[in-house]
Formats: structure tokens, sequence, C-alpha cells
């Protein structure tokens, strides 16, 4: 694909000077193109064309910026299979799976066009005659967008759709390991009718460009999606002109498996959650609590299911499973961990170390039992295939473990007792429950978390909301 250009005011635009990236392919460990590391010049040029576009964009009919979206979507259903290839080229996911985030990339674009004459104000009673108060619902201005790299496609769209709708511009700038996608959503872009500077994307590391987004004063609101390390940092770049920040970050989900549970749905669910893009997604479930009484019975069908895993380079074999991990330090932390929980006493009864495919970041597919509470693979985010597994004597020991973390973005329970599942739903500190299911949220519900898991969310009615700022109008009549 060569080098990459910013994609600014509606034209890719090159820029001179700065480091370039090489972008490798995870699976084969081969150079597939470069892009910038973009500078704060390059930055400013970019939010300087957000900001020209922004009034006219706001005082756009809803209406009609949805018409602009869904041409969009559009574009994105028509060239489903080549983004796919991109995608799975780039950061490893199976064929299938990045087929699937194509298309729910271009849903979720036509879902948040659905908001278009549905984002409503409030009128509020008056303490005076004759007066009215009306709580008007307002763009922000310019968003920036800073992406991860495990759902790149659908990242960009999960910041651009709810922020164009409620009449903001945005910058994008995809993640370093994965921008080759980005490029292709820009190209897309440049054949509807969307007005120059809505949309741009720039590339560069976060520490440079992403940093230099969230310092832009005229940069009303940084989403970002990432590590919890990364997140404090735009923080506290985003304090100096009190900017508003929407933060997804890490997530340790727990999974509860009591002893009225179907097994062979928790075991078949719980496998499907981690394996899914090779355990590389927040929501995944980081660690399993299973009643003692059933532990072994489990863990037998836990374990044959994790072994009939097949994973390998997507692009070579469209029947896999999982691909690699994204990169030789993601795959360096997975092994630290699994080597230090081995070293603390647990058991890898299933994987366990680096698979030799002879070339790429592969890991077995892992369950690790005899673990305990107080070790790292326990605590600390794995963001692999690797399922640790905690025994437990009731549900209450199983909520207590669970809630031991900093996190708090999601959680799952299986059980056939709708009591148990209430008091997990209620007692749980997770921003989502699920409930005899794979972990996996509905765009039209609210993905957000607590703690270090973050601050704001994303989907539904309150997703929206978060692009948009109140302006209260007394009128005395």
């Amino acid at each position: 694909m060569g080098m990459h250009q910013n994609f600014i005011g509606g034209r890719f635009r090159p820029t001179t000077g700065g480091d370039v990236i090489p972008v490798l392919n995870p699976a084969r460990d081969t150079v597939i193109s470069e892009i910038p590391d973009s500078s704060a010049d390059a930055v400013a040029q970019a939010v300087a064309a957000a900001k020209r576009a922004q009034p006219a964009w706001e005082k756009l009919p809803a209406i009609q910026r949805a018409k602009y979206l869904r041409q969009i979507s559009a574009k994105i259903r028509a060239n489903a299979a080549k983004i796919a290839r991109v995608i799975s080229e780039e950061q490893g996911k199976i064929l299938g799976l990045a087929e699937v985030e194509a298309h729910f990339t271009a849903d979720y674009i036509d879902y948040m066009a659905e908001w278009a004459r549905r984002i409503e104000g409030e009128v509020i009673q008056s303490d005076r005659p004759g007066e009215n108060i009306f709580l008007f619902r307002q763009a922000l201005g310019v968003v920036a967008g800073i992406l991860p790299w495990n759902f790149p496609f659908f990242l960009i769209a999960r910041k651009m759709a709810p922020a164009l709708i409620t009449g903001n511009t945005i910058v994008i700038k995809p993640s370093e390991e994965t921008p080759n996608n980005a490029a292709l959503f820009a190209s897309l872009v440049q054949e509807t009718e969307l007005p120059e500077g809505v949309f741009n994307i720039v590339y560069g590391r976060g520490a440079t460009t992403g940093r230099a987004l969230t310092l832009h004063e005229d940069v009303r609101m940084v989403s970002f999606t990432g590590s919890v390390d990364t997140g404090s940092k735009i923080m506290a770049d985003a304090a100096r002109n009190i900017t508003k920040v929407n933060l997804e970050l890490g997530g340790k989900a727990p999974a509860i498996v009591l002893a009225d549970a179907d097994l062979d749905l928790a075991a078949r669910a719980i496998k499907q959650s981690r394996v899914l893009n090779t355990g590389q997604v927040c929501n995944a479930p980081e660690r399993v609590y299973v009643d003692r009484k059933v532990a072994d019975a489990f863990v037998a069908k836990l374990t044959a299911e994790m072994k009939s895993t097949r994973y390998g380079d997507p692009l070579a074999d469209d029947k896999l499973d999982m691909g690699p991990i994204i990169n030789k330090s993601g795959l360096q932390k997975i092994d630290h961990l699994v080597s230090g929980a081995i070293a603390q006493g647990a058991q890898a009864i299933l994987g366990g170390k680096v698979a030799d495919l002879g070339a790429g970041n592969h890991y077995e597919p892992t369950v690790l039992v005899n673990c305990r509470q107080d070790m790292d693979i326990v605590q600390k985010e794995i963001f692999g295939p690797v399922l640790p597994v905690v025994t437990v004597s009731d549900l209450d020991e199983a909520i207590a473990m669970a809630n031991d973390t900093v996190y708090g973005l999601t959680s799952s329970i299986y059980t056939n007792d709708i009591r148990c599942a209430l008091k997990a739903c209620n007692e749980l500190h997770f921003g989502e429950t699920y409930v005899n299911r794979e972990n996996f949220e509905a765009m039209q519900g609210f993905h957000a978390g607590r703690g270090r898991s973050g601050i704001g969310g994303a989907d539904g009615k309150h997703g929206v909301l978060e692009y948009t700022q109140t302006h209260l109008a007394y009128i005395q009549t």
C-alpha cells in the first residue's frame, strides 16, 4: 500500500518530515505499508479544517446530516469483502470476523443516522409566571477520536457517527498498528458528498500525533479507546484546556459459573468470548469463577472447547477461529503473565506457551487451573487466548472476588436460577452483565465502564448524548 497520506479537508495530503512508521502483518512479520508520524502542524491543519466546516455542518437539519451518513454506510457495504481483507492483513483478525466488522460498521452508521429525528431537549417548569425554560442539546464543536487496533474499522464509526449526527466535526487518529483500513475508509468517504472538513484523518503515534490532538485548544472532546496508562495521560493533557474526555479503557471481565448452570453452554460461550479476535477484546472474560461442586466437570468441558480452537494465518486459511496477537510486545506480555502464574502454582492443563508456526505472533489457547485471586494472571489484563480458573464455594464468594479489581467494564454469570442472576446484576460492580450468553454488546445499549475501565460510554441514546452539550434558555413572555 506504500506510504499513506493524511486525509484533511476532503483531500489526501502528504506529510513532510518526521518519522516514518512501518505497518506489519502480525501473522507473517512482513511490512505492508508505512505511515507518517504526523507533527503538531499537521494536526493543527486537520483541526483547522474541521473547525471551518463545523458551523455550517451544525446548521444543517439533522435529517440532512443523516443522508450523508447513509452514503458512507452504502459505500462500506459495497466494499465489505475488500475491507475485510485489509483488516485481516494488518490486524490478524480472521476473515469471517473482519467481514462481520465491516457490515456491523455499516449497520452502526445507519443506526446513528436514525437518531436524526430523536435527539430531544426538555421543557422545564419555571417558578415565574409567564416564563418558559427550554433545555437544548447542541454540538460540542471539533471532536478528536483516538483509536485502538483491535476493532479498528468499527471504532472509526463508533466515534464518527454519533459525532456527526449531533452536528460535530471530527479528526480521527487511527492506531499506528492498523492504519490501512482507515485509509480505505477515507477513500470511501471521499467518494460521497460529505462536505469537506467534516471528517479528517491524521496518522501517527499516540505520544506525538495523539498528544497534539489532545492538547489542541480547538478540540472540545477527546474520545479514546485503549489502555489505562494512555487514558490517564490523555486526561492530564485534556485538563490544560478543560477538554471533555470520553474514555473506554481496560477490562478484566469475570465469568461466574454456578453449580446449577448449563455447563455445556457456559463452556461454549466463555470459549467463544475468549478466542474472539484472539482474546484481544476489552469485553472478553479474563477470569472464570466456578463453583467447586462442578469445577472438574466444567473445566473438562472448557478445556475441550479451547482445545478445538483452530489458529494461524487468517489470509492463508479461512476456516480458523483466531489469528495472531497484534505484535511482539503483546505476545511477550501474555507469555510473561502465564509463566508467572505457573511459577506461583497454577497449572496449564492446555497450552501455556508461544505457538511455533514459523512466523507471526501466535499464542496457544490456554486454560490455567489452581489459580488464586492474588495472582497477576487474575488481577492484570491478559488480552490474549488465556483463561485462568478460580474455584469458589458460592455466589457470594464469586461476587466478592469478581469485584476485587480496579476495572469495571463487563461481567457474566451462568445460572438457571433467576434469583442468582438478579443478585449478580444488583451486586456486580461493572457497567455490563451478560447472563447465559457470550460477552458482546448491542449498538442500542450503552457500553460504559467503571473505575479504571473509563469515563462516559458509547452506543444507544446515552452514547449519542455524550457528543452534545446543554444550552438552557429562559424565555419570559
